[in-house]
């Protein structure tokens, strides 16, 4: 089935405009949608770069001394206001007499706790359970030149001392060790001072018994350098090392009361250290790890700050009893989730190329105490968290743009295009029932008149309207003007027409048969507004007649009227035709007035009958030149003629309508042929 869209075209120009402003919010969508598409893309790519990256971070951390020291201390906090908690070192023992090694070890380890300017401090056990069962303290301070004290004195109020304090299980050791200056006290020192720390048991009385400690150790060396350049050198303060080793009986014990001694010792964390130093007097002190400028040193829970958001780290001891996971961090939200959850859908719905599973990474770290196993597993998702937050704020602006484009839209759609589409319907309502003036007072367009192209336009079919609308009044006019004119003509004529019919009223007359023609053409266009009108609105009288007989009577008479050399090659009498006497005599007749106009001079027009068991068919043929072929389909209109004078000599291209008309009445056809020598009319009958 074929579907036509005859009033399509009207509506090119608004489809066209309508579908360009579509084509720009789709074209605005798409490129919003394709910019996320990239974006997602190459975010996925580089968090797996980054992600890539993280995992050699975190490895190397942990494979470095100090996250071997937060491994084997997952959960120490040193640092702070509250006292230090030793950790386990991922050495057996410390060096604690060599000063460059415990430098380097406690230094490589990360267990340095660092208070500012004021010093430093590392407090640990070795990963060895029979190296004693010691604590470690090693650290700095900062001090004029070291006062020492004098070997077999008591009182030690005016010499520099630290302070030691240990607390665990309910029990409290503490000691004091003043500085022993190492060879002859009275000597001149050249290179910084050196000597020992002897501990003693410290009961706060300022005064020390003649036995010290038996297993504790210390040393302390001050630097010759001054710690804040542009000071003399009388004045001028310096840095000191000190090294201690600290005998704690609860936990020596415990290592030789059982046979498999459990090391390190599960209150690790809870046991509690402070270390003083002490100036010559009663002056403040020096220094004190329980200052609250403490920096805490490195933890494993600092690797939480290298995991993006989704990320997880967990780290395992490798044939641990419970099999729990020693440490477990996850990436913290940068952000809130201010994206809609439309925008997110739409973000995870966008495709991206060779996107697998979630990252994920396994190494292990090898230390003095066992394998640990780190898992980091990422989480993509976090790329479409960050991409919903900046679809959220592209948002806005394609909803800017889209909003620019309906409102450019709406503004051309309600100034611009209702008016044309205003216009249009009505010219096309002016084309379509418009029948006279008086259709006209109907369309006013002064509504639409205006200053710009469209009024303008508006204003001129305004006018053109009204030019037409006075043009149509004066038509009125005259068309009234004319009939009148018929109607006087008419009468006229009917008048001596009535008289020649009483002159020449004989049956037998030919006058008659032509004074009949005149009365019923007369009758015809009398009181009709145009001829066309009144050969169409034409009532025929049809009835038998003699087609034989009567085409030779034509024939006869046809020199009568001024048309000569006609010839009627004769046919079958007693054919019976439908026709109208006279209507068929004007169709023949107007037929030859146009062949003897066209014909060659002297040339003959000839007259053929055929007959079929239903139908004859009249054929007149006249030699001369064809009929053009733009014409040959048009002569049957009223009004059309081969001839450019023929309103000066009379034909006003009337006769074929009229012989077209006729025909059609009566049942018959007409039809005009290009023949090699000339033009053949044929005229179809019906036979009775």
């Amino acid at each position: 089935m074929k579907i036509s869209f005859p009033n399509l075209a009207q509506y090119r120009l608004r489809i066209l405009f309508r579908g360009a402003f579509l084509l720009l919010a789709v074209a605005t969508v798409a490129l919003a949608l394709y910019v996320l598409q990239q974006e997602k893309q190459l975010s996925y790519k580089n968090y797996q770069t980054s992600f890539s990256k993280t995992s050699d971070q975190i490895m190397a951390t942990l494979r470095h001394p100090a996250g071997q020291l937060a491994l084997l201390n997952p959960r120490a906090e040193n640092g702070g206001a509250d006292a230090l908690h030793p950790v386990l070192l991922p050495f057996p023992s410390l060096d604690f007499d060599d000063q460059n090694k415990v430098r380097q070890a406690i230094t490589m380890s990360g267990c340095l706790v660092q208070y500012g300017d004021d010093g430093a401090l590392c407090v640990a056990v070795g990963n060895n359970p029979w190296a004693g069962g010691f604590i470690y303290a090693a650290g700095s301070f900062v001090s004029d030149e070291l006062v020492p004290h004098q070997r077999g004195e008591q009182d030690i109020g005016d010499a520099h001392r630290l302070r030691v304090t240990v607390t665990l299980r309910g029990q409290t050791y503490r000691w004091i060790a003043p500085f022993e200056k190492n060879g002859d006290p009275n000597a001149v020192q050249t290179r910084g001072a050196h000597g020992r720390l002897t501990g003693f048991l410290d009961d706060d009385s300022g005064r020390v018994g003649a036995r010290p400690v038996k297993d504790f150790r210390g040393w302390i060396w001050q630097s010759t350098l001054c710690s804040k350049p542009g000071q003399g050198a009388a004045d001028c303060p310096r840095s000191s090392f000190f090294s201690l080793r600290l005998p704690v009986g609860v936990l020596q014990d415990a290592l030789f009361q059982e046979k498999n001694p459990v090391w390190p010792p599960a209150d690790l964390d809870k046991i509690q250290v402070r270390i003083e130093v002490l100036p010559p007097g009663d002056g403040p002190l020096l220094f004190d790890s329980k200052s609250a400028g403490a920096a805490r040193a490195f933890s494993v829970g600092d690797l939480a700050s290298l995991l993006l958001p989704g990320e997880s780290l967990r780290i395992r001891k490798r044939g641990a009893a419970d099999g729990a996971d020693l440490v477990s961090l996850a990436g913290a939200e940068d952000h809130p989730d201010d994206s809609s959850r439309l925008l997110s859908r739409l973000v995870r719905r966008l495709p991206v190329d060779e996107v697998g599973p979630p990252n994920e990474s396994r190494e292990s770290v090898v230390t003095s105490t066992g394998i640990y196993d780190v898992t980091l597993t990422g989480d993509e998702r976090s790329v479409n968290r960050s991409l919903g937050v900046v679809a959220a704020r592209v948002s806005w602006f394609v909803g800017a743009m889209l909003l620019a484009l309906f409102v450019a839209w709406l503004i051309i759609e309600i100034g611009i295009i209702r008016r044309i589409t205003l216009l249009t319907r009505r010219a096309a309502k002016v084309s379509k029932i418009v029948k006279g003036s008086g259709g006209l007072d109907q369309f006013d367009l002064t509504d639409l008149r205006g200053a710009d192209e469209l009024g303008v336009l508006a204003s001129c079919l305004h006018d053109l309207l009204r030019r037409v609308k006075e043009d149509l009044e004066r038509e009125e006019i005259r068309a009234e003007q004319e009939k009148e004119m018929w109607h006087a003509v008419g009468h006229e004529i009917m008048s001596p027409l009535q008289s020649l019919m009483a002159l020449h009223g004989a049956a037998e007359s030919q006058s008659s048969r032509y004074i009949n023609r005149m009365q019923q053409a007369v009758r015809v266009l009398y009181g009709s507004a145009s001829p066309s009108e009144a050969f169409q609105s034409t009532v025929l009288q049809v009835t038998a007649i003699d087609i034989g007989a009567f085409l030779g009577n034509v024939a006869d008479n046809a020199p009568l009227v001024g048309i000569a050399d006609v010839s009627f090659s004769g046919g079958q009498q007693g054919v019976m035709v439908r026709a109208d006497d006279y209507s068929l005599e004007d169709v023949v007749t107007h037929v030859l007035r146009n062949a003897d106009r066209c014909r060659e001079a002297g040339s003959v027009i000839s007259i053929d009958l055929k007959t079929t068991e239903t139908a004859a068919t009249i054929a007149i043929h006249n030699y001369g030149p064809n009929i053009a072929d733009e014409l040959i389909d048009k002569i049957f209109e009223y009004g059309v003629s081969d001839q450019l004078d023929a309103g000066a000599n009379g034909s006003r291209g009337q006769g074929l309508f009229v012989a077209k008309t006729y025909m059609a009445k009566m049942g018959g056809t007409i039809t005009a042929q290009n023949v090699a020598d000339g033009v053949v009319f044929s005229l179809g009958l019906q036979r009775v």
